[in-house]
């Protein structure tokens, strides 16, 4: 963002920055930076909190009436919560089947009512919903020992399809967790930790690290820190 913030400003338009990264946007340096202390991916701070954000946009807009460069921290820091979203799993359903397809078909269910709710779903950069299964299936294959030329995914660019795993398991948890909007990595968290989907994941990328696949196939299935 700060390097298409230069790029819009030689054009003539006025930009401001939204930082999550301090030490990335003092090392850019784009004209007009509020620096927010939130977790990333939540820009605006606090999900539901229309009065919080108003104010996060408010404080960006008035950098407009700063002489440039200029950089202003947010008063509020928020920290960041992995601790895994309360969500219940649905059962067991046919013991036949590997464990993450059995759950990720239980979840079929919440999926669509979360699609129906929203009228959109982030699902469908490589897969479908209704390839989730079988995407899982290859994985739980890999993680259990099989070759993973011979074994291939619906889509041959396995980050992509687990980015389209973990987006389905998200929206279907989101749309059966309980209280308020977890907390910034709590749904990744309770895929990672929680499920045997994202067990499955995590089985099937120490796989190909032990059989030696290419470094960015295997590292970028999960995030860097996990």
């Amino acid at each position: 963002m700060s390097t298409l913030a230069h790029v819009f400003e030689a054009a003539g338009l006025a930009t401001i920055v939204l930082g999550s990264n301090l030490s990335v946007v003092e090392r850019m340096n784009p004209p007009r930076v509020l620096h927010c202390e939130f977790p990333l991916g939540r820009p605006l701070g606090k999900p539901g909190d229309a009065a919080f954000q108003r104010d996060v946009l408010e404080r960006g807009f008035a950098l407009l009436d700063e002489t440039e460069p200029v950089l202003v921290h947010h008063p509020e820091t928020i920290e960041s919560d992995e601790t895994p979203m309360a969500c219940s799993l649905p059962p067991r359903y046919n013991p036949d089947l590997p464990a993450a397809v059995d759950e990720a078909q239980g979840l079929r269910a919440a999926y669509d009512r979360a699609v129906e709710k929203r009228g959109a779903t982030s699902v469908g950069r490589v897969i479908s919903a209704d390839q989730v299964p079988e995407a899982l299936g290859v994985l739980d294959q890999w993680a259990n020992g099989a070759a993973w030329k011979d074994t291939p995914l619906p889509d041959p660019n396995p980050i992509a399809v687990c980015h389209d795993i973990r987006t389905y398991y998200e929206e279907a948890g989101l749309e059966l967790a309980d209280g308020p909007p977890p907390a910034g990595r709590a749904a990744e968290a309770w895929f990672h930790e929680e499920t045997e989907a994202g067990k499955t994941l995590m089985a099937a990328r120490a796989a190909l690290k032990e059989a030696d696949a290419p470094f960015p196939m295997w590292f970028y299935m999960a995030p860097g820190h996990r």
